[in-house]
């Protein structure tokens, strides 16, 4: 590949570091060029590292424009690659005047690049802003990054996320611990911890925050030092901070730190304390050091630090929480080591350079493969469901057929039609148009398949009029030109007459394919006269969720004030007719299975908005040991949360899909067929109903399953006719494309 990248030239901090460092990784395998639009340290430490760089001086805006363009026509670059204000106007010129692809990368908001300089943010922040948007294609570095470019109405489906990487080749720094700090003016003894950080300072980093929080800290613990690395607009106004809230001699501002890793090696705890953040340098320098590490939750700072497992975390601006963590890590030398040697292993493992490099390679041969990619009158699928209600059971289902649709192809555009349509796109990087947007049937006119899917969407037990819209949608998107797969579904109870002769003659006529999850979905529409479409017997996609890293598992437990290692039964209660009535049988149970098989009772609120009273209420009833938990919104991560659990009671249908899928011993309680339905599919007929519960039928079926154990069903067979929805989907999509 060849590819030129384009830059100010008068960069420094974290987007020079990435840019040189991605160049020198990149020129090892590819061809690359650095364009500085002027002289100086960036463009000549490039050329020290070998960087092919050339720099267009001149002031002159058109004829630059044309210099690029001819280069770029002239060598036959492939990509261009853009960096910063000056380099985004150039870029959004060039997009449509060269046939190649044209992408930034986003280092930090934009928004707030410029604060405190009201000139230069009316200025080149304003330039910035009109043509980071006209550029088709963008990089955030960070997942959180590229969420918040998509917040603001960026398209998510041309969204890409890269993170800093550092070397992780061992170091032997040039000065000593001791010799650092006496270097920067500051005395400390063998058994003081030294807290530091490296950041400019301004306003946006919040060093003031870090400076309030050590003062705090001094008051508990006085074998603590700080050390503040880095210079800017702010110094003289933090000096003074510091000078009021800490103890003389305790701290140093030692200025501009070239000797990066000599400072990291100094220290016993790398601080960040910034408002925004992308994905800073400054923490996985401080990780090659084996640093301990505190820092605000911001950014793209949760995808490295999993707080309680290899690092701290604090709300930015909380001053008194950062206290209590710094006081915690100065009273305990065991834990800084053990989050420092884990923070190391994480780093080093997923944020190398050698790994940000190749995630640059993948970016770069998808923009060429979609540039390359046949435009095509129809492209593309729609999914409708009951997706962004807040539903964790249905928004994981999305989570798996959208999963499934990127593995048939993960160029071809996907769009969700969600009550929620920001949410969605923000969760799942995906087009979303709001579930009664009548554009909805414009977007029919461009797809080639539609996916009704996920849950059980014809059924008129919510309501007729959610039936209607259903049977509707199916009709219009057949009438539009789309193949239509009801995918991985459950069906019914359709109970009124005319409801269900009208929904047997919709999917009768506007069905091309239908994937069920239970055989008692099949007999539904064999009843309603459902004859033409071919169906399938598989089962629910959402069977097909991995669950997160076992250290994202930790840490969510941790924060809920749950032993990661500790024993669990987990209860997954929903309001309906009856509830109240078999509330003290749970509570009775959850107690009942504490004391005989010493696991903690955790109740579960799958979809929080309307599980959580039930929860709360039956929770009240109990006097042993419990929690009491909202689902995360993450799918993988609730998948990770069952899996950690020796048993699930469950009214809800999701909680007991999810923990099918990882083997887990389950207990239905039936309020609707489709619960006793899917369990009677795993030949699992371990539940009773609402209306019959009691404390000692809840035991004495939470003891068969335990005793049952894991290896009652097969999690794989599941799986494996999970997956068969999907090969029915690439079915429909090659015979369209045919």
């Amino acid at each position: 590949m060849k590819i030129v990248h384009l830059i100010s030239g008068g960069d420094v901090g974290g987007a020079k570091t990435h840019v040189l460092t991605l160049l020198q990784g990149l020129g090892r395998t590819e061809t690359v060029r650095l364009v500085c639009f002027m002289e100086g340290a960036f463009a000549r430490e490039a050329r020290e590292m070998g960087i092919d760089t050339v720099v267009f001086p001149s002031g002159n805006l058109l004829a630059t424009l044309k210099e690029l363009l001819r280069m770029i026509r002239d060598e036959h670059f492939q990509v261009v690659h853009c960096h910063g204000s000056r380099a985004n106007l150039m870029g959004a010129l060039l997009q449509g005047r060269v046939s190649v692809p044209v992408v930034t990368t986003v280092h930090s908001d934009y928004r707030l690049d410029y604060l405190g300089r009201p000139f230069h943010r009316l200025t080149y922040g304003t330039i910035n802003t009109v043509c980071v948007r006209r550029i088709k294609n963008h990089i955030g570095v960070s997942d959180a990054m590229a969420q918040l470019l998509i917040s603001r109405g960026f398209d998510p489906q041309t969204m890409y996320s890269i993170y800093n990487g550092v070397s992780f080749a061992p170091i032997t720094p040039s000065l000593n611990r001791s010799a650092f700090l006496s270097q920067v003016g500051l005395t400390a003894g063998e058994d003081d911890v030294v807290f530091g950080i490296a950041a400019r300072l301004s306003a946006v980093k919040d060093v003031a925050t870090l400076i309030r929080a050590f003062g705090l800290a001094c008051q508990s613990v006085a074998n603590i030092r700080l050390v503040i690395a880095g210079d800017g607009e702010q110094r003289k106004e933090l000096e003074s901070l510091a000078a009021q809230c800490c103890p003389a001699g305790s701290y140093a501002f030692a200025g501009w730190v070239e000797d990066t890793d000599s400072f990291y090696n100094a220290i016993d705890v790398n601080t960040l304390t910034s408002l925004s953040e992308t994905f800073p340098y400054a923490l996985t320098e401080g990780a090659r050091m084996h640093c301990a590490t505190i820092a605000s939750r911001v950014g793209g700072v949760p995808l490295l630090i999993d707080h309680g497992i290899n690092g701290l975390l604090f709300e930015a601006k909380d001053h008194v929480q950062l206290a209590e963590h710094m006081v915690c890590l100065a009273q305990d030398r065991d834990l800084r080591l053990r989050l420092g040697e884990a923070l190391y292993e994480k780093a080093s493992t997923c944020f190398s350079i050698d790994a940000t490099v190749e995630r640059q390679r993948e970016i770069y041969r998808i923009l060429l493969r979609r540039a390359e990619r046949p435009r095509k009158k129809r492209d593309g699928v729609l999914i409708c469901g009951a997706y962004g209600k807040g539903n964790a059971g249905d928004d994981s289902i999305l989570e798996a057929i959208l999963g499934q649709m990127r593995a048939i192809d993960p160029d071809m555009p996907l769009y969700v039609l969600s009550r929620n349509p920001k949410e969605t796109r923000l969760r799942y990087g995906v087009g979303a148009i709001h579930t009664f947007d009548p554009r909805f049937v414009l977007r029919m006119g461009k797809t080639s398949l539609y996916i009704n899917g996920g849950g059980t969407l014809i059924q008129d037990v919510t309501s007729t009029r959610s039936l209607q819209y259903y049977l509707m949608s199916i009709a219009l998107a057949k009438r539009c030109g789309n193949r239509v797969l009801m995918y991985g579904c459950g069906i019914g109870p359709v109970s009124g007459p005319k409801n269900r002769r009208r929904a047997g003659e919709v999917v009768n006529r506007y069905a091309d394919q239908i994937t069920l999850r239970d055989p008692q979905s099949a007999q539904e529409l064999a009843s309603m006269g459902v004859t033409r479409p071919q169906i399938r017997l598989t089962a629910d996609p959402a069977l097909l969720l991995d669950p997160a890293p076992a250290a994202k598992v930790d840490s969510y437990l941790l924060s809920q004030g749950l032993d990661p290692a500790g024993r669990y039964a987990l209860f997954v209660l929903r309001p309906w007719q009856g509830f109240d009535r078999a509330c003290p049988a749970f509570a009775a149970a959850a107690e009942a299975i504490y004391r005989d098989r010493g696991l903690t009772p955790v109740f579960l609120a799958l979809e929080p908005g309307r599980d959580l009273p039930v929860c709360r209420q039956a929770a009240e009833l109990v006097h042993c040991p419990h929690a009491l938990l909202s689902a995360p919104a993450s799918g993988s991560l609730i998948v990770g949360l069952m899996g950690r659990m020796q048993v699930v009671v469950s009214m809800r249908l999701h909680a007991l899909i999810f923990s099918a899928g990882q083997g887990i011993p389950l207990v239905g309680v039936v309020y609707d067929p489709k619960v006793s339905g899917f369990l009677d599919y795993l030949e699992q007929r371990r539940y009773v109903d609402l209306e019959d519960v009691t404390a000692e039928n809840l035991i004495a079926l939470t003891e068969q399953a335990l005793e049952a154990g894991p290896d009652a069903y097969s999690a794989k067979r599941l799986r494996s006719l999970a997956e068969e929805n999907g090969a029915v989907a690439r079915e429909l999509l090659k015979g369209e494309r045919e």
